[in-house]
């Protein structure tokens, strides 16, 4: 009889029973009654009173005894600490058995066990298992140790279990150098900063020498941790990717995509020009191939695993387009992956073959697969130009069907063709046309709506079709609604006459009729550029338009390179970082390529120090009216907002952000306030560099008194610490903010920042309800309280305001770095206007290193990080520089006097954590001042040293 009899027994008063025959001298009946305990407390049944007479039946040869006791142990010490250490003894006793198994059974168990209390006894017995002649017990004792360091890791630390896990990677078994691996790797894991896998050559050699003779499980932790090996160079990871290929054609799958990736990731640093390098091209496509015959769950894994793979490497699998051809029986979700990796293989050589298996998709009975299809064969009329012919004539086939479905997404991909061959196959139109009625989708809709626009001029009822869709303008959602405004305008634009009527009737719906922000602001951009200036109005709407790119929908570079070294896991097939899903992971990141005999390294071609670590994707910066018309001009979020950009030094000014524009940043027009103004049609706003370099305008005021302004807690502009503040200057002229002039200046007092402001009010009305909102900025500049205008401003009267500002807004690099945008709201209208802030007032008041750590800091940023200066006419000696700078602070570290010359050496730490090295050179007789200036930030260099002159200066 089988032991499922054990679990349908339901009996009352059963405790009771079991307590007597775990006690019982008979082996069998105690079987039997452990056997009824262990059934018990998987179905859930708490049998925790039973537990000191399970542990009495430890005293036993009987090997499955053993086990279940040890399996009833392992569920109940947690909850029964005091009594689980009854059973120490035995442990102790079995991991001195004679019998391997019960060494290693013991020692398994023991590093299940999760009680504080235990784990101290477990060490001595740990320790002999490591070392045991027997490899099995070996093997188990060093997974037990990753168990015990997740209880207690200084305990392991403390024994030195670490140093015999090492010793373990030279082991003579396979499996026990495996299991050492994946211990190491474990704990490396949860202590990212420690490196204990120190991989050298030797090492690796031994791995791969055990890479052959493991077990799957095994072969697959010494692929994992291979793959985290940085080869020295090109011939030595040529070696390693000669002894993994051989694993490629092993049956277990995981096995597989772990040496893809292991080579994947060695690939980089190859010259394309070895042969070797070809081969391996070759052999990679084959074991991807063969994953595609699995089941569907694993062929899901593959696909998803090959999409990541074709976009860094397309010619592995370029000959292999049929393999991924849907099969009828796939389930959708395979069919949809094949369908992407199909495109991304399209090609001139095989385009004939992707299109007749597209339009035979497209005909299926799936309508989520039917719509992908029909996608499908847009961008492959984009991506491959000589076939774009071919797909126009298959998609109006499609839409001939009538099959409503299919002619929606047919015409929302003729709209992409459209764009992206510009007058070619615009004839198709009238057929389009046909089909307007049968439209109810708001991406097809919204489709529809801009080729009518944008061809306006070749179809002669486009105001009436239009006119069909302004009807129900307020049932169409946000997309068809933007649409329609935009494609309406265009009409006007081309046919005024006609269409003056149809115009204002939108612009009015958009504007007056709608709460929908994004609508209104583009009606009132639309309405004031029709207004104020017709000819700029046509050649904003009507510009060139870009032509769009192949792929859309590739994934961004530095997020694939990253993926790739995840090949095989949960990432690969989220297609996202682990961190986005599980957290404290560090992240990987591919090794840099080998640099070919022909290309020449450039200095900025690999950034070191942690800014290379993590490439963090920061947006340029947007057009000054694409961002501040989204912004809403309520009052500004005082306390830091959700999930704000993380502001440490490498990801405000990491390593792949484009350089600023050296010189030309420094001398600015001294109208930088100028603004391209709405409806001013203004475009003298612009920031132009002056011709002689200059240090910018909004700088040079006497130095506030210091400790005579000490208690001056008004928040007027007194500053405490004596930070520079340069004297306001006019931001906003009444000209182009219909009578509002706006001056001003920022200063900094005692750790907070802020923006001192004069309003001016020369019209001839009353100006009231003022707000304020910034753009995004380099350094998260924001307001920290609304604008408080306490009564309405009259004709001819100022008001002056201070304004806290906090560094805890959206960051975006801006260009140049300290330019902020900003949007201020009255009853009249919302005026736009630039201006530069001095970096100083981001200089903060713990910046003063230690020296040792600014020796260390000096040494360790790469000397191409080291910016020099030169600050001309300055007649100060070196303790009136080092108190001036200090009063913004700057703080000096240490002087020395080297041949007559004052050297000074400084810190200052910006707001988001970027600190700032210099060294001052100052001759008594000379007024001029070599400035260095070192930071892993090199972009913000300029901008400190145009805060050194501005201080020094004034």
């Amino acid at each position: 009889m089988t032991d499922s009899k054990y679990f349908t027994t339901t009996k009352k008063g059963e405790i009771f029973e079991l307590k007597a025959e775990l006690n019982s001298d008979k082996k069998e009946k105690k079987k039997e009654a452990v056997k009824k305990v262990i059934a018990s407390m998987t179905v859930g049944k708490d049998v925790s009173a039973l537990f000191p007479d399970v542990v009495n039946c430890m005293q036993t040869d009987n090997l499955e005894l053993k086990k279940l006791v040890y399996l009833y142990l392992m569920n109940y010490a947690k909850s029964q600490p005091d009594m689980a250490i009854m059973a120490v003894n035995t442990f102790v006793k079995d991991c001195e058995d004679p019998n391997p198994l019960i060494r290693a059974l013991a020692v398994r168990t023991m590093g299940c066990i999760r009680v504080d209390k235990i784990t101290e006894y477990l060490c001595e017995p740990l320790r002999k298992c490591l070392k045991d002649e027997d490899p099995y017990v070996r093997k188990t004792a060093a997974v037990c140790v990753a168990k015990l360091h997740d209880i207690n890791a200084q305990l392991v630390e403390d024994q030195g279990f670490l140093d015999t896990l090492k010793d373990l990677i030279s082991d003579s078994n396979p499996m026990v150098v495996a299991n050492a691996v994946a211990a190491l790797s474990e704990i490396a894991e949860s202590h990212p900063s420690s490196n204990l896998l120190d991989l050298n050559p030797q090492s690796i050699n031994k791995l791969l020498t055990a890479l052959n003779e493991c077990t799957e499980w095994g072969q697959i932790f010494i692929l994992d941790c291979l793959a985290n090996y940085m080869p020295k160079d090109d011939r030595e990871a040529q070696s390693i990717c000669e002894r993994v290929t051989p694993r490629l054609s092993h049956a277990n799958s995981a096995v597989v995509l772990s040496a893809v990736k292991v080579l994947m990731k060695f690939m980089e640093m190859l010259s394309k020009d070895l042969d070797y390098y070809g081969t391996l091209l070759k052999k990679l496509a084959p074991p991807l191939v063969t994953l595609l015959s699995a089941e569907p769950e694993l062929q899901y894994v593959a696909l998803r695993n090959i999409n990541l793979i074709v976009q860094k490497r397309p010619e592995i699998l370029k000959h292999e387009m049929k393999v991924f051809f849907v099969k009828y029986n796939d389930p959708i979700y395979v069919k949809l992956e094949k369908l992407d990796i199909m495109i991304r293989l399209a090609s001139q050589a095989n385009i004939a073959q992707v299109l007749a298996e597209l339009k035979e998709y497209a005909t299926e009975v799936d309508v989520d697969f039917v719509r992908k299809a029909v996608r499908a064969i847009g961008r492959c009329a984009i991506k491959v130009e000589q076939s774009a012919e071919r797909c126009v004539s298959t998609l109006l086939d499609l839409i001939q069907t009538k099959v409503n479905y299919v002619v929606q997404e047919a015409i929302v991909v003729i709209k992409d063709i459209f764009r992206k061959y510009p007058n070619k196959y615009e004839s198709v139109i009238a057929t389009l046309c046909e089909n307007l009625d049968s439209l109810d989708e708001p991406e097809a809709r919204a489709a529809m709506i801009w080729i009518v626009g944008e061809y306006a001029e070749r179809i002669d009822n486009a105001d009436e079709l239009l006119e069909s869709f302004l009807e129900g303008f307020h049932d169409e959602s946000t997309q068809v609604q933007l649409q329609l405004l935009t494609a309406i305008v265009k009409l006007f634009l081309k046919k005024p006459t006609e269409t003056q009527e149809l115009v204002q009737q939108v612009l009015s719906l958009a504007t007056q009729d709608s709460d929908n922000p994004d609508l209104r602001d583009r009606g009132y951009i639309y309405w004031r550029l029709l207004s104020t200036d017709p000819v700029a109005a046509k050649e904003v709407v009507l510009a060139e338009k870009p032509l769009i790119s192949e792929e859309t929908d590739l994934i961004e570079p530095t997020l694939l390179d990253e993926l790739i070294c995840y090949i095989g896991t949960l990432a690969s097939v989220y297609h996202k970082p682990p961190s986005a899903f599980v957290e404290g992971v560090v992240h990987k990141s591919l090794p840099p390529r080998t640099v070919s005999s022909e290309s020449v390294e450039s200095p900025d071609a690999a950034p070191s120090g942690p800014a290379a670590d993590q490439p963090s994707v920061i947006p340029t910066q947007g057009d000054l009216l694409g961002d501040l018309l989204n912004l809403d001009l309520g009052p500004p979020v005082s306390g830091p907002p959700m999930a704000t950009v993380q502001m440490g030094a490498v990801d405000l000014l990491g390593g792949g952000l484009d350089t600023l524009m050296g010189d030309e940043s420094e001398g600015l027009r001294s109208d930088v306030g100028g603004s391209p103004a709405i409806g001013g049609g203004g475009s003298s706003g612009s920031l132009t560099p002056a011709p002689s370099i200059t240090a910018p305008t909004n700088v040079g005021a006497p130095l506030g008194s210091g400790l005579g302004d000490l208690f001056d807690l008004t928040g007027g502009v007194g500053t405490l610490s004596g930070s520079y503040v340069a004297p306001k200057t006019v931001w906003l002229p009444a000209m182009k903010a219909k009578g509002l002039e706006i001056s001003g200046t920022f200063s900094r007092q005692v750790g907070s920042i802020s923006m001192d402001l004069v309003l001016t009010n020369k019209a001839l009305q009353v100006m009231s309800d003022f707000a304020i909102q910034f753009n995004r900025n380099s350094f998260g500049l924001a307001p920290a309280a609304p604008l408080q205008v306490h009564a309405p401003l009259a004709p001819n009267q100022s008001v002056e305001i201070s304004l806290p500002l906090n560094t805890v807004g959206s960051v975006m690099k801006m260009d140049p770095l300290n330019n902020l945008q900003v949007a201020v709201k009255n009853n009249i209208d919302v005026f736009y206007f630039s201006t530069l802030y001095p970096l100083h007032i981001l200089f903060v008041e713990d910046g003063k290193m230690e020296r040792q750590m600014f020796l260390a800091t000096w040494k360790d940023i790469p000397n191409e990080n080291e910016t020099q200066f030169q600050i001309k006419d300055c007649s100060l000696n070196a303790d009136a520089v080092s108190s001036k700078l200090q009063g913004s602070n700057i703080f000096t570290i240490a002087k020395r006097n080297v041949e007559g010359q004052d050297m000074l050496y400084q810190s200052l730490k910006l707001t988001n954590g970027i600190w700032v090295l210099a060294e001052l050179r100052i001759q008594p007789s000379n007024p001029s001042f070599t400035l260095s200036l070192k930071c892993r930030a090199p972009e913000v260099s300029q901008y400190i040293y145009q805060a050194y002159e501005t201080i020094l200066k004034n």
